[in-house]
C-alpha cells in the first residue's frame, strides 16, 4: 500500500510489531484499528482531537488484550460463561480481506476496511462452535464511526450456538463528574456492583460519583454521552443489540488495574452497544448482525 498521506486505507507496523490499519476521510478525520483484536485504539475528528480513552499504561503486547479504544467482547460478555473474560475475539489475531464486498452504490465518501475471523483448532477445543466473523469498520464523511458485525454458523453438525456480545467502547472525556449519559432513564439494569441485582433507573439522566458498572436491558436504538466541560456529545445508534453497558471503575478498582492509570478514570467512560441478557442463537448457516454507530456534535444536546 502507498505511504501518501492521502492513502485512505494504509497498512502501517506499531508497537512490537503489530500491525494497524489506519482509514483517513477527506475531511481529517482517522481511525486506528489493529489487526490484534481487530481493535479500533483511535479515533479523531477534523482537528485531530482524540475521541477514545486508551491506558497511558497500555503495552500492547499479546496475549494481554489492548485497554480501551474498543475491544469486541465475543463470543462471551464479562464472566458470563465458561471462557475467559469477554472472550476471546480480543485477543486473536483477525485477517484483512483484500477483496471485500463493495459499499451500496448510492454511499460516497466512506473509507471502510472489512477484518475476518473464523474458528481455529485452538479455539474449537474451548469453544466448539465454527463460525465466521465479519467486521466492517466504516469511516463517513463527518467524521462518523460504523461497526458492523456478522456472525455466521458455518457448523457442520447441526447444532446451534449462542454467545453474547460487547462493543466495548471507552469515549474519551474531559472529567467523569461532568458527564452524563441520557438515554437510560425508567429502563431496568443489572448492577454489577450488586451481584447483578435487578433495579430500575430512576434519574433523568446518569451521571457519577462512585463506581457504575450496569447493564441496561432493552434500551433504545439511540443514546448520547455529554461531555458539560467539553461541550460535546457523543451520539451512539445501535441495531441488533438491545442492551447498554455503562462502566466506571472509579478510584478503587483503578488502583488495582495494573494496564490503567490511577486517576484515568476520570477521564473515560464506557457505553456499550451489547446483546447480553438474552444470548443470540445462532443455527448452521444462520447469520447474526449487529451495528454500532459512534457521532460527535459539537454542544450539548438538550434533554
Amino acid at each position: 500500500m502507498s505511504t501518501s498521506e492521502r492513502t485512505p486505507v494504509e497498512v502501517v507496523k506499531s508497537v512490537n510489531g503489530l500491525e494497524k490499519v489506519v482509514l483517513r476521510e477527506i475531511h481529517g478525520s482517522t481511525v486506528e484499528v489493529y489487526l490484534y483484536g481487530a481493535h479500533v485504539t483511535s479515533w479523531k475528528n477534523e482537528h485531530g482531537e482524540e475521541l477514545l480513552f486508551i491506558s497511558s499504561k497500555e503495552i500492547f503486547k499479546p496475549p494481554k488484550p489492548i485497554r480501551g479504544g474498543i475491544p469486541i467482547c465475543f463470543p462471551q460478555f464479562s464472566n458470563l460463561g465458561p471462557l475467559e473474560l469477554h472472550g476471546f475475539a480480543r485477543n486473536r489475531l483477525w485477517a484483512l480481506d483484500d477483496d471485500p464486498p463493495p459499499l451500496p452504490p448510492d454511499v460516497t465518501n466512506k473509507v471502510f476496511l472489512d477484518l475476518i475471523l473464523r474458528s481455529t483448532a485452538e479455539d474449537l477445543k474451548i469453544w466448539p462452535h465454527s463460525f465466521e466473523y465479519r467486521l466492517r469498520i466504516t469511516l463517513g464523511p463527518g467524521g462518523d464511526l460504523m461497526l458492523t458485525s456478522r456472525v455466521r454458523n458455518t457448523g457442520t453438525d447441526g447444532k446451534p450456538f449462542t454467545f453474547t456480545f460487547a462493543y466495548h467502547t471507552y469515549f474519551s472525556v474531559s472529567d467523569i463528574s461532568e458527564v452524563r449519559v441520557e438515554g437510560l432513564e425508567t429502563l431496568d439494569y443489572l448492577d454489577n456492583c450488586q451481584k447483578r441485582e435487578r433495579f430500575t433507573e430512576q434519574g433523568d439522566s446518569l451521571t457519577f460519583e462512585s463506581e457504575v458498572d450496569r447493564i441496561y436491558l432493552s434500551t433504545p436504538t439511540k443514546m448520547a454521552v455529554m461531555d458539560h466541560e467539553k461541550k460535546r456529545t457523543f451520539l451512539i445508534r445501535k441495531d441488533g443489540l438491545p442492551d447498554a453497558v455503562v462502566w466506571n471503575p472509579w478510584d478503587k478498582k483503578a488502583k488495582a488495574m495494573a494496564d490503567f492509570g490511577d486517576d484515568e478514570y476520570k477521564h473515560m467512560v464506557c457505553v456499550e452497544a451489547a446483546a447480553v441478557e438474552k444470548p443470540i442463537t445462532l443455527k448452521p448457516g444462520e447469520e447474526w448482525r449487529g451495528r454500532q454507530e459512534l457521532s460527535v456534535v459539537n454542544k450539548l444536546l438538550d434533554s
